[in-house]
């Protein structure tokens, strides 16, 4: 068999697997897993659970608003709320001052959240709360169970401001250890204590928090992609595909990385809102719209270069979702999002130096057009339509 063919065949199989396993590459957030801890004892942990985690194609479904909630009869509210407590006994669990790991009791509710969804309504969520006990000095933290559908959240607050340091968790992973604030008795007053012990975390501990909030956002912000980005993933082969020569690469994943760098940005922090039953359909669209043109136009020219920017703040958009929704400090924000972009970054060129590899044994440049670059720009092509038509339609 020739290389050509082992090549397209390759490619025709992993994207079947990708249209079988899901048929958007943006899942939903995560599960923020919110601590709350004060020196006059108060201990609460609360979880915000989107109902859209219990569809098999989350996307796909519309927000719980307030009129769609009215609509629910006892029985159906009762039915999600079932849902949230598996939800958390397949994903959480916790331990305070090192002791076993146990998932505690937690109050289910639904609650309105400031997000609004494409029609303006505003969004309700499933909060789940608990109150926890806790030793004078002591700590706290959390693990995702092995089992655990989504990524879990760490992020808390002592004293009622922020913790510098936030964690993203896989399935099987723990946190990091929490130290939790002196607890202020009867014979002691706030003031006795020392700066040291209000100031939790340290300030020359600061650069440490950021740097790991950076970190752990970034393996999320590069898993987004590789494997979770099926349709950025695409979108990048279509810009490989076009030329081989680092300079049209380097031009095209330049105008890329930028546009969608902007859009991801400012939709976070929420300065740009656009719907996502306009970015999905446009996203697919620009995969077909990359391939084909690999294809009808095969020669690299500026123009190309203002499409390809175009579509990059369309696919931020996309990515937006990742964060936007974590009700972070914001300067924890900012951090998370430079990790997550770079992360998303690295994604991407994992993804083009995986397609150098796949290709660099392929010298004779008509051969390569014909055996790769054609064919696969089809598939490609025929994917980002047939994605596009499905979510117009869904």
């Amino acid at each position: 068999m020739k290389a050509p063919s082992v090549f397209l065949i390759l490619f025709l199989i992993g994207t079947s697997y990708f249209v079988r396993s899901s048929l958007v590459a943006h899942p939903i957030p995560d599960l923020p897993i919110f601590g709350k801890f004060d020196q006059n004892g108060s201990s609460q942990v609360e979880v915000e659970i989107d109902p859209r985690a219990f569809a098999d194609d989350p996307e796909a479904e519309p927000f719980l608003t307030v009129p769609a909630l009215e609509e629910l009869n006892m029985s159906a509210r009762q039915y999600l709320l079932d849902q949230s407590f598996e939800l958390l006994e397949s994903s959480l669990q916790i331990r305070m001052n090192e002791q076993s790991w146990y998932l505690p009791d937690f109050a289910y509710e639904f609650a309105e959240t400031v997000n609004k969804d494409e029609n303006n309504q505003t969004i309700i969520k499933i909060r789940a709360f608990t109150s926890v006990e806790r030793e004078s000095n002591s700590s706290y933290q959390i693990r995702a169970k092995e089992t655990a559908p989504l990524d879990l959240i760490f992020t808390n607050q002592i004293n009622g401001v922020p913790h510098r340091r936030v964690n993203v968790l896989f399935p099987g992973e723990e946190s990091f250890v929490l130290p939790l604030p002196l607890l202020v008795n009867q014979n002691q007053s706030t003031e006795s204590l020392s700066s040291d012990s209000l100031d939790n975390p340290p300030r020359k501990s600061d650069s440490h928090h950021t740097l790991s909030t950076l970190l752990s956002f970034a393996r999320q912000g590069f898993l987004h992609v590789l494997p979770l980005g099926v349709d950025h993933i695409l979108f990048v082969l279509g810009i490989f595909l076009l030329s081989r020569k680092w300079k049209p690469l380097l031009f095209q994943v330049s105008a890329f990385t930028l546009a969608h760098t902007l859009t991801l940005g400012m939709a976070t922090v929420g300065w740009v809102s656009v719907p996502s039953s306009i970015v999905e359909p446009i996203i697919a669209g620009s995969i077909a719209f990359v391939a084909l043109e690999n294809i009808f136009f095969p020669k690299y020219h500026a123009r190309r270069l203002i499409i390809v920017f175009l579509f990059g703040l369309i696919h931020g958009l996309g990515f937006a979702g990742a964060l936007s929704d974590l009700s972070l400090d914001p300067t924890v924000l900012i951090t998370s999002l430079i990790g997550f972009n770079l992360g998303v970054e690295g994604g991407q060129l994992a993804v083009i130096l995986l397609a150098f590899i796949g290709v660099c044994r392929f010298k004779d440049k008509q051969k390569y057009r014909r055996g790769v670059v054609i064919p696969v720009s089809l598939g490609i092509a025929g994917l980002g339509i047939y994605w596009m038509i499905e979510r117009i339609i869904g």
